[in-house]
């Protein structure tokens, strides 16, 4: 397989991964706070990061860094007893 396309692939693959944890949370199917989104959100944006960084789209890759910085973020900042939804 072309290395092009298996870097598309991993780029439509964050897309859809990123996509589907802002509709869970729109919908109010997930929690912004809790473990699923979190990882869901972080693994689309490294997926993203590399097809960015792989195209020299770097104003996107550091977008998709900094989203991956907050969710690390609200990972270790939560509570271990926190409830999903508490802030």
């Amino acid at each position: 397989m072309n290395y092009d396309v298996i870097i598309d692939v991993i780029g439509w693959v964050g897309a859809i991964f990123v996509l589907y944890a802002y509709f869970m949370v729109s919908t109010k199917r997930l929690e912004g706070d809790c473990l699923h989104y979190q990882a869901v959100n972080i693994f689309g944006a490294l997926c993203l990061i590399v097809n960015t960084y792989f195209h020299h789209a770097y104003p996107s890759a550091v977008v998709n860094v900094i989203w991956i910085l907050i969710g690390v973020y609200s990972l270790v900042s939560k509570k271990p007893n926190q409830t999903p939804g508490e802030g």
